[in-house]
């Protein structure tokens, strides 16, 4: 086992990929990242973001994708578009970040959503790839006395869905994001590393309130291969907080 590779979730810095997408990898060389997970191409075909991947070095792991859980048919084509393009800028992951779920889940949507999540996963892995779900707090509410990220977990089986366990977010919902990673270790290979400072306000890795340092203690054995650093709200500037955030990681050895 070794120690996680750090990598930037690029949704953190989208107001500088929405300008300019190919200068701000560039620029996330620059800061030292080496590693990026995608939230979006910005209508750039997959030619000229190898180009600058090989130029910078940066190596692309994994995106995120949005299903479109209203439309079957659309889902299933709208994500054969994106395996595509995966598979020709090399990613090995492609993680669904978000879905729909009731102000009070019941036993019914577990089994909706894992049927969704069922079929983009036998898609993604019929295509080489692996697939994973990413959590933010609300599935963690309980149905019948159990977290509902729980209940799906155990209904889809861990060769089918991945977790991209989010352990800001699993701190939020009063959860302990060291024991959820040893819980579901040798699922998690990809993780989101993010901290929050005042209320539901996100802040620099490190700069807030989530003990990352238990985190850090056991992502070996977890199996957790790479850490994406993701924030969504700066106090200055996103490229200043990516930066901040990759000094943290580097004092502790990463």
């Amino acid at each position: 086992m070794a120690k996680p590779k750090i990598g930037l979730q690029l949704y953190t810095l989208r107001d500088q990929t929405e300008q300019d997408f190919l200068g701000t990898i560039r620029k996330v060389a620059d800061m030292g990242y080496q590693y990026v997970e995608f939230a979006g191409y910005f209508n750039t075909s997959s030619e000229d973001l190898n180009k600058v991947l090989k130029e910078t070095g940066i190596e692309a792991i994994s995106a995120h994708v949005g299903l479109d859980f209203n439309d079957p048919i659309k889902m299933q084509a709208d994500l054969a578009v994106q395996i595509e393009y995966a598979k020709a800028i090399g990613l090995k992951y492609l993680v669904t970040p978000w879905a729909p779920l009731p102000e009070n889940p019941e036993l019914s949507d577990v089994e909706s959503l894992a049927a969704t999540l069922e079929k983009a996963a036998r898609q993604v892995k019929d295509a080489g790839l692996i697939y994973g779900y990413h959590n933010h707090d609300f599935e963690f509410k309980k149905v019948d006395g159990q977290p509902f990220i729980d209940r799906l977990l155990k209904r889809l089986p861990a060769d089918l869905l991945i977790m991209e366990f989010d352990v800001g977010w699993i701190h939020m919902a009063g959860h302990s994001p060291a024991d959820y990673l040893k819980t579901y270790a040798g699922r998690t290979p990809i993780a989101h590393l993010k901290d929050f400072g005042d209320g539901r306000r996100d802040t620099e890795v490190g700069s807030g309130s989530v003990d990352f340092e238990s985190v850090f203690a056991i992502a070996e054995k977890a199996g957790i291969q790479y850490f994406f650093v993701e924030q969504e709200e700066f106090a200055n500037s996103s490229l200043e907080s990516a930066k901040l955030s990759l000094d943290y990681l580097r004092s502790k050895g990463f």
